[in-house]
């Protein structure tokens, strides 16, 4: 068994209190969601970081964490300076856009990088961070958690092996109410209500949207055409989208995401049509999989009977695994790889860990699809990007 050190770089929360100060740290949804799953299978141990900019919570965050003050830095600079030779990995959850600069500055010392999604705002910073990579010793991959469910590898397993024919429509939906709920005097944070090139609606679940599209099935996009709206409060920012896009294997995909659909918190929903049947898999049952055949027989699937590898057991079937759970897969993966890494200084390509190049074909699909709408018209997608 592998146990990697890590270090955390500045996680933050889903929102703002009224008067506009940060709350980060140990009161961040995502960066709570990277300790547990990190920890779950004592594959990693979070030896040191640098957890939030407000003085107090950093280092309540390595109190509650069980990390000696000594290893609380103020800042990520302190942290990449003091820490490079002695930890095995480097976890970057600051905003999105601050991704790229942080990301450089550690591939740049041949750190090995665990990154959150989206890798980058835009593609032009994702080519910066693949030239940094290309020019390191290091190493870069994405989390994109919602990979790591049994049923979802289990729905690649299926279409690879040919269980439901030619694929032939792909729809996949990711509604929440986040934006459009009376949260009374809490805001979402300032950075998710400015969009760039790419909206924030697209680098928060868009990226997940493409990136299980892609993983499932094996098919790039080829051409898309988009809509953005505005139905919340926040005026100027895109918080409704609708994508379709036409895939290389011959395929249609939908997808819709959302922040302004009341009713739902998560409403994660995979659907996935072939000739010679179906696949239906919903995150708020991650454990059961519906696997329709030709005759529209429907068979459910669940841990219990999965017909591949990719079941991960913590417990029996019965007792239901969720998004910590899922999280923790990819971790654990993630610790496979940086074990090779660390052993060997190379790293044999795997289908459950992505790398920079998958993080930026999907960041390329989401830019086209901005200008699509700018255009009001069907784009076509530049050549394939190299990678998964």
């Amino acid at each position: 068994m592998y146990t990697g050190r890590v270090s955390s770089v500045q996680s933050k929360t889903e929102y703002t209190d009224a008067t506009g100060i940060d709350w980060w740290g140990i009161n961040s949804a995502v960066g709570y969601a990277h300790w547990a799953a990190s920890q779950l299978d004592n594959r990693w141990k979070v030896t040191a970081g640098c957890f939030s900019r407000n003085e107090s919570l950093n280092h309540e965050t390595a109190q509650a964490w069980d990390i000696s003050e000594q290893r609380c830095y103020p800042n990520w600079h302190s942290l990449v300076e003091a820490e490079i030779d002695t930890v095995d990995a480097f976890v970057v959850l600051t905003p999105t856009p601050d991704h790229v600069d942080v990301v450089n500055y550690l591939l740049a010392r041949d750190a090995f990088v665990i990154c959150e999604k989206a890798m980058c705002a835009n593609v032009m910073d994702c080519d910066q961070v693949v030239e940094s990579l290309e020019n390191s010793r290091g190493a870069l991959y994405v989390t994109f958690n919602y990979t790591g469910y049994p049923m979802v590898r289990e729905m690649r397993r299926l279409i690879l092996g040919g269980q439901i024919g030619e694929v032939l429509q792909v729809n996949i939906e990711m509604p929440s109410d986040a934006f459009i709920q009376n949260h009374g005097d809490v805001s979402p944070q300032r950075w998710r209500l400015v969009d760039g090139n790419v909206p924030t609606l697209l680098l928060d679940l868009g990226v997940h949207v493409e990136h299980l599209c892609r993983f499932i099935t094996g098919g790039s996009a080829t051409s898309v055409k988009a809509d953005f709206s505005n139905f919340s409060k926040f005026e100027g920012i895109v918080d409704d989208a609708h994508l379709w896009v036409d895939y290389d294997l011959g395929f249609k995909a939908k997808f819709w995401m959302s922040k302004s659909a009341l009713g739902h918190k998560n409403g994660l929903k995979v659907d996935i049509y072939g000739s010679k049947g179906r696949l239906t898999w919903v995150q708020e049952q991650p454990e059961t999989l519906q696997v329709f055949d030709v005759k529209s027989v429907c068979s459910i699937y669940n841990r219990g009977n999965l017909g591949g590898s990719e079941n991960r057991e913590r417990f029996k079937p019965g007792h239901p695994g969720g998004f910590i759970e899922a999280f923790a897969n990819l971790y654990s993966d993630l610790a496979d790889t940086a074990l090779e890494f660390k052993q060997s200084g190379q790293i044999t390509s795997s289908p459950y860990v992505f790398d920079a190049y998958s993080a930026r074909e999907g960041l390329q699909l989401l830019e086209f699809a901005a200008k699509a709408v700018r255009q009001d018209a069907r784009v076509i997608c530049g050549e394939r990007v190299d990678g998964k």
